[in-house]
């Protein structure tokens, strides 16, 4: 296909683990190629063809030293697992046999990036090539990503995925928070790849996939004063959909990276549990972040204090937090969310068990 004097060329079919859908992602990922070709054009930034063309093709080519041969999709499947970010760390810094930077210490690491994107999919993948950040296409929606992407297997439920609007396989996920949830697909696990095998989606991307594939088919309160509809971990009142989160402080330390450190330093005793709050509007579907938020924690007739949940940032995005003492039981949290401009507090209930 001859393109504005250009030659593009639709990858290779997509062979691990699943068929590829057939013509639409296949023309909506062209369509985008051909709109970055001539974004690149006019910067003088080289695409990942010209750069493996120029530097990669010399190991890549043959497969010499070890390198992973261009087409074979067995040597590229597992690497591609790791995300472009794995893969671009050893390419920039150079790993075993290959040097920083390919060899050519000219190349930017977004070029460095779209040669690995350009090899993956030439080796069977269909990532999107990375672009220039300061120039970068506006965010996509939840139900854009959805459509394109993650519908392939949260369809029909495949490999065991939850389906998309199936609220009782998604809220047992959501047990230790929303945000939890939105950091494992982002990282990968058991049958998804890293980002659902869409390197190029940012993690507020991701969460908006998320929080649509959850919410689908739930209608948004038509008035500020619906009643609430509730689970063990989610409820929608006032206009918010409100997820709840128990981490036990001990899961905390053991994943001490995961966290901030106002989070990580957790308070001793083994019955601590870190209680979140994810806030999003639900016509919207946007992340609440100006909120004030508040609650208690009850067992029986023993009540905690009332406690302001601070605003932290877990995996990239704002959940407000803090740390009750629970052991074992059946908890009621009581909490209030104050948004600025509102002129009442709205309160809502979960009832908890701790294990």
């Amino acid at each position: 296909m001859l393109i504005k004097g250009r030659t593009a060329c639709e990858p290779a079919p997509l062979s691990w683990g699943r068929a590829a859908s057939a013509w639409f992602p296949r023309a909506f990922a062209l369509a985008a190629l051909v709109a970055q070709h001539d974004v690149l054009g006019a910067s003088g930034e080289k695409t990942g063809k010209e750069v493996v063309d120029t530097a990669c093709i010399a190991c890549h080519g043959s497969g010499v030293n070890g390198a992973p041969k261009i087409g074979d999709a067995k040597a590229w499947s597992k690497r591609a697992e790791r995300g472009l970010t794995g893969l671009s760390a050893n390419a920039i810094t150079g790993i075993r046999q290959m040097p920083a930077h390919g060899g050519n210490p000219g190349l930017t690491d977004l070029e460095i990036e779209r040669a690995i994107t350009y090899m993956v999919n030439q080796s069977g993948g269909h990532w999107a090539e990375p672009i220039n950040k300061a120039a970068a296409a506006p965010q996509r929606t939840g139900e854009e990503i959805v459509r394109e992407q993650c519908s392939k297997c949260h369809e029909t439920g495949a490999g065991g995925a939850p389906k998309i609007g199936d609220r009782a396989a998604w809220i047992p996920r959501v047990k230790q928070g929303l945000d939890v949830v939105v950091r494992s697909a982002i990282n990968g696990h058991g049958g998804m790849p890293a980002r659902g095998g869409m390197a190029n989606l940012t993690d507020a991307e991701m969460r908006s996939a998320v929080v649509y594939m959850m919410n689908a088919g739930t209608p948004a309160d038509k008035s500020a004063a619906a009643p609430a509809r509730s689970s063990q971990e989610y409820q929608v009142v006032e206009g918010m959909n409100v997820y709840l989160g128990v981490v036990p402080a001990k899961v905390i330390r053991e994943h001490a990276g995961d966290y901030p450190a106002s989070v990580s330093a957790t308070p001793s005793g083994s019955d601590q549990r870190y209680v979140t709050i994810a806030l999003f509007d639900a016509k919207s579907g946007q992340r609440i972040t100006d909120a004030v938020v508040t609650a208690r924690v009850a067992a029986g007739t023993q009540a905690s204090a009332e406690k302001s949940l601070k605003a932290v940032t877990v995996a990239g995005s704002l959940t407000y937090g803090e740390y009750f003492p629970m052991g074992g039981g059946t908890y009621k949290i009581t909490v209030h969310i104050y948004r600025p401009g509102s002129s009442s507090v709205a309160e809502t209930e979960f009832q908890h068990k701790t294990q």
